[in-house]
């Protein structure tokens, strides 16, 4: 529920030092309406309806559950900025904010790619799909036609690629250092083929690549040394998020079935299906160790999976409100953030076996969030329609191992 309290004066950003005042981290001022918090937050959690493609999922879930320790403290708020506005285009598709260190982070404003940097406060559009967007070179399979009005559905940003996908299957790729679009594609020309969901990585090569996870049951992968589209895998059901794990060698897949897959990432031949969610899942994410992954699903669930014996789950972690549609692991594992639809995400202590969590609680749509490279920060992207934010965290460097054993 869109939260309504009229603001009289300019609308200013709130710091670490306001919130230990006692400032709401997002400027709601409680003192200046009849209800309190506590009171909006309990309205929140019973009114709440979450999105289930099958019937009462979420409510047939609860009882798997694994019982969890609330309460840990593993990331600080630090800053809210409501000088750019994360939007979101798809209410089930929630990976539009990428950072690429501790002070840059990238995200979606209606039809702009931004760039935030939270060293100097200033914003700086990246691209703007609101019109016509063509690549100015020419490459095989790049549309030099370009697109026009691209309805963003998901990005990604790696080094100085940013790739974003489209609800028309449109893949727009640009390097940061570089002046102009680099190259665009469709991914299909079908009536639903929205692009879901997209993943940048380096392959053995050394040579950068992404994936594609397309509503056309397809995931592409593209190499952009020479921006060819280099394997297609073909699936029974649409693809709403793929993970490819460490080494190169696996896939997750998830997407409109309750059904998961792991599948040999150069074949795309099935090695296991996981059995578990009771809904359509998208978001799944690799722990570095290269042995546990993730998935989230439609059903309040994360299910976090051990590739040594996938006969089931080893955890299932709940949310609040709704579906698990973003997961990220910090990079160096130690711990795992996961985003309902609104209002909560999700910090666990992997090393205590997800028993201790630390939960950041606000209010807002989630578009997105994503840990920096070094893991000293975690960016939240809030759509609302006043209190549209983006929310950063940082990580507090005195919590250790034994804490978790505690």
């Amino acid at each position: 529920m869109p939260l309504c309290f009229s603001l009289h004066s300019k609308v200013t950003d709130i710091s670490s030092a306001q919130a230990r005042k006692g400032v709401d981290i997002q400027g709601i001022p409680w003192n200046r309406s009849s209800i309190t918090r506590e009171k909006y937050r309990q309205t929140t959690l019973e009114q709440y309806k979450n999105y289930e493609n099958i019937p009462n999922s979420g409510e047939a879930s609860e009882n798997v559950c694994k019982p969890t320790e609330k309460g840990g403290m593993y990331y600080d708020f630090q800053h809210n900025t409501r000088s750019v506005k994360s939007t979101i285009h798809h209410f089930q598709l929630r990976n539009l904010v990428w950072a690429t260190s501790k002070h840059d982070v990238y995200l979606m404003s209606h039809y702009s790619v931004l760039h935030w940097s939270a060293l100097t406060c200033d914003k700086f559009e990246v691209m703007d799909v609101s019109g016509h967007v063509a690549p100015c070179e020419k490459h095989p399979g790049s549309l030099l036609e370009g697109f026009s009005r691209t309805q963003v559905s998901t990005l990604a940003v790696k080094d100085k690629l940013l790739v974003v996908g489209g609800f028309q299957g449109e893949l727009i790729c640009k390097y940061l250092d570089r002046e102009g679009i680099s190259f665009c594609c469709r991914t299909t020309y079908d009536d639903n083929a929205i692009t879901n969901a997209v993943e940048i990585y380096d392959s053995p090569s050394g040579a950068v690549h992404f994936m594609a996870s397309n509503n056309d049951c397809g995931v592409r992968d593209f190499n952009m040394e020479n921006f060819q589209l280099c394997k297609h895998f073909r699936f029974q059901w649409p693809v709403n998020h793929a993970s490819l794990s460490p080494d190169g060698k696996l896939l997750v897949i998830v997407g409109d079935n309750p059904k998961g897959l792991l599948v040999d990432a150069c074949t795309g031949k099935t090695i296991h299906a996981l059995h578990g969610h009771l809904d359509y899942s998208f978001a799944s994410a690799w722990n570095p160790d290269g042995c546990t992954f993730a998935t989230g699903n439609q059903d309040k669930t994360c299910r976090v999976w051990d590739v040594r014996n996938l006969s089931k789950s080893m955890a299932v972690l709940r949310g609040n409100l709704g579906a698990i549609r973003s997961i990220r692991f910090t990079s160096d594992g130690q711990f795992m953030a996961m985003a309902e639809p609104a209002d909560f995400v999700h910090i666990f202590d992997v090393r205590s076996g997800y028993n201790r969590q630390q939960e950041l609680d606000f209010f807002g749509e989630i578009s997105g969030m994503s840990f920096s490279p070094d893991t000293e920060a975690l960016f939240v992207g809030v759509w609302d329609r006043n209190y549209g934010s983006l929310l950063q965290y940082s990580r507090l460097r005195g919590y250790s191992y034994l804490d978790s054993l505690l």
